[in-house]
């Protein structure tokens, strides 16, 4: 701990900082505004120009927004920061996961834009969740048209946690030119790109200066007596009393500070970092918060793996515990791995260290074995280090079947998926051997496509995409009687096997069932199961095209050669049946129908459920989202074949924040012009492929 100017007693030690924000709400240029502003770089970068610091991947660059979680360390006052702006985009909202349990505190960028409402209240969310302290920066303040007060009242109902307007902005004709800060009563004037000049409050700003000021101070009182008793007997608290609970109630989470500024302009950048200097907690905090004792051997999690073009894999973690040497051993669930390189990172570039601290959030080298969201500590401590911070990924929103262009780039995709999963563990990636496809999974229409540019810039593996497809079945509403025979001679032992089976629909959802019903001794029992294979054979692909469910075969006579017959004689003999069965049985197409819950806010809530009603979705009811006042849960059924690009429908519908899990309900038939479509599509498909 060191003492600050005003007698509070503010952390010493590295802070880990996130920057989150709707989208496109100015977090990198922020954050270039500071590197800039804290003299890491010589002059400041433009996101539009593609010349930042954050954002310098060239997926990012191509879709001008933040794809994954830059990382930036600097130094200010003798304070050291590392900063990680993460997408702002719903679906690259797991980054931000991994990220936000190890952070000290959060910058939380936004907007006077009601549109953005909805995602600041979702990342607001997943703060107050956390017990993450959070300041927020009212951004693009020199653009802005609506008054302070109007602005703070449009952003409070994102937020469950009273927001305090530090600050207030000068106004002159029209445009903010500087502002007011309330706790130190300064008034300060924008500079371009230069640190604002102190300068006495105007004349007519006074009386607004006061009156936001006693606002700010009723709101402190109401978490501390003595200062309630002050304002009562218009007593003027010492300014230290003022900065010692604005500093506690942020880093206990009873007020989330509002400060304004400009990114772009560089405009109130200074007084945020100061503001984060003397009011963030450390690492202490970070370990009371996850449950991490403040003694005992070196421990740090993985935040973000990252797989390099020379260097090979890095894994970005926080030291929460003691310190790590460059080329020592460590251990985590899956293994040991020996560090090879310590590097704190400034976007691409980073600087060696033989040793990282407490608090340090660094690049560790060749961890192999330690995997996203992973803890580890010294292997000399002797066993692993216990899971701190797990973040299970999310439910996939979107598929594409993938086919590589050259088929020697098979085992090159895997590997290359294998590397990408690894970094955003949101991405999932299947080998369907029933439809022979390979899936690609992931949270919407955007984040497959980096994961695919990914894969073609840095991997060299091209692909083909097409939707995946559905997974059809087909049944019977019959009961037959069949025979299947199989009699084969070819010199030597030849081949017999004879059977008669009854064969029947169940209860859907029973799969398959075999019995048998043979009396004396025409088929020996040694054969029945090979029998069984048999039938089970002839459901692999049925009279449709597709696998048979819900049947049941019983074997109820046949016949058998004391030398000829054998299992695989007999197994194609029940084969030869079944399928005859099948045929004669009414066969019918079964599609598969999930119980899909969607999440919207409940203005968008009409728009929602005409998407569902017109993806011929069954709608079962609604509800209030538990804990989410003004968001809705809406409860519907939906067959598969409707969900592809469900998600890209519905974020449309709800300004990028609804969302949707889903789960395998039942089979449902489907007769008629759609199925004689459906069934033409698949076995023209097949017919191709072969």
């Amino acid at each position: 701990m060191s003492e600050t100017q005003n007698g509070e007693r503010r952390v010493s030690g590295p802070r880990l900082i996130a920057l989150v924000g709707p989208f496109q709400s100015g977090k990198t240029t922020l954050l270039e505004c500071i590197l800039t502003r804290a003299g890491a770089l010589s002059r400041q970068g433009s996101v539009r120009d593609g010349t930042s610091v954050g954002d310098s991947s060239a997926e990012a660059r191509a879709h001008a927004a933040s794809v994954e979680a830059n990382i930036a360390s600097v130094d200010y006052l003798g304070d050291r920061f590392t900063f990680i702006d993460c997408p702002g985009s719903v679906e690259f909202l797991h980054e931000a996961r991994n990220v936000l349990p190890l952070c000290d505190a959060a910058i939380v960028v936004c907007e006077t834009d009601e549109r953005k409402l909805p995602a600041l209240r979702m990342i607001l969310r997943e703060l107050e969740d956390l017990g993450v302290p959070r300041i927020l920066f009212l951004n693009k303040i020199d653009t802005a048209t609506a008054r302070i007060r109007e602005s703070l009242a449009m952003l409070q109902p994102a937020s469950r946690t009273p927001l305090l307007l530090r600050q207030i902005p000068i106004w002159q004709n029209g445009i903010a030119t500087g502002f007011i800060d309330l706790a130190l009563e300064r008034a300060f004037v924008y500079r371009e790109h230069a640190p604002s000049v102190v300068v006495d409050v105007p004349a007519g700003e006074i009386p607004t200066e006061k009156e936001a000021r006693y606002t700010m101070l009723e709101r402190l009182a109401d978490y501390d007596d003595s200062l309630m008793e002050e304002l009562i007997s218009d007593i003027e608290p010492p300014r230290d009393q003022i900065f010692d609970d604005l500093t506690q109630d942020l880093r206990q989470g009873l007020v989330a500070p509002v400060l304004i500024g400009s990114a772009e302009g560089g405009h109130g950048v200074t007084r945020l970092l100061k503001a984060l200097r003397h009011e963030a907690p450390g690492i202490a905090e970070v370990r009371t918060r996850l449950g991490v004792a403040d003694s005992g051997a070196p421990l740090a999690h993985a935040i973000k793996t990252i797989h390099t073009a020379h260097g090979g894999k890095l894994t970005f973690a926080r030291v929460l515990r003691g310190s790590f040497n460059d080329g020592g051993l460590v251990r985590s669930a899956s293994g040991d791995d020996r560090i090879s390189g310590l590097s704190r990172l400034t976007g691409l570039s980073g600087s060696k260290q033989a040793k990282v601290e407490e608090g340090d959030a660094v690049a560790f080298g060749r961890l192999d074995h330690v995997a996203t969201g992973e803890t580890f500590g010294d292997a000399k401590n002797g066993v692993p280090a216990p899971a701190v911070a797990p973040v299970p990924p999310p439910q996939p929103a979107h598929a594409l079947a993938l086919a590589v262009k050259d088929r020697k780039d098979e085992v090159r995709l895997a590997t290359a998926l294998a590397k990408l999963i690894e970094e955003d563990p949101s991405l999932a990636f299947v080998h369907d051997q029933e439809a022979a496809e390979l899936k690609l999974f992931g949270q919407g229409e955007m984040h497959l496509r980096v994961a695919l540019e990914r894969l073609a810039a840095r991997f060299g593996v091209n692909v083909e995409t097409q939707k995946p497809g559905v997974g059809y079945r087909e049944t019977i509403r019959h009961a037959v009687s069949t025979r299947g025979r199989h009699k084969k001679q070819s010199g030597g032992h030849g081949q017999f096997g004879d059977v008669a089976l009854d064969v029947g629909p169940l209860p859907r959802g029973e799969g398959f069932a075999f019995n048998e019903t043979v009396h004396g001794g025409s088929v020996p029992r040694n054969f029945f199961s090979a029998i069984e294979e048999g039938c089970r054979d002839a459901l692999v692909s049925g009279p449709l095209g597709f696998p048979v469910v819900d049947v049941a075969a019983t074997l109820t006579d046949g016949s058998y050669h004391s030398v000829d017959s054998s299992d695989m004689a007999f197994r194609t003999a029940a084969r030869i049946g079944m399928s005859e069965a099948l045929a004669k049985a009414n066969p019918v197409l079964l599609e598969p129908i999930y119980a899909v819950e969607l999440t919207a806010p409940s203005e968008a809530l009409s728009r929602v459920t005409a998407i569902v009603s017109a993806r011929r979705g069954q709608i079962l009811g609604y509800d209030a989202r538990p804990g989410w006042e003004g968001w809705d849960v809406l409860n519907a059924l939906m067959p598969e074949a409707e969900m592809g690009g469900l998600i890209v429908e519905l974020r449309s519908a709800t300004a990028g924040v609804g969302s949707f899990t889903a789960k395998f309900d039942h089979l449902a038939e489907i007769v008629g012009k759609p199925a004689e479509a459906i069934i033409a599509h698949h076995n023209g498909a097949k017919a191709l492929a072969h």
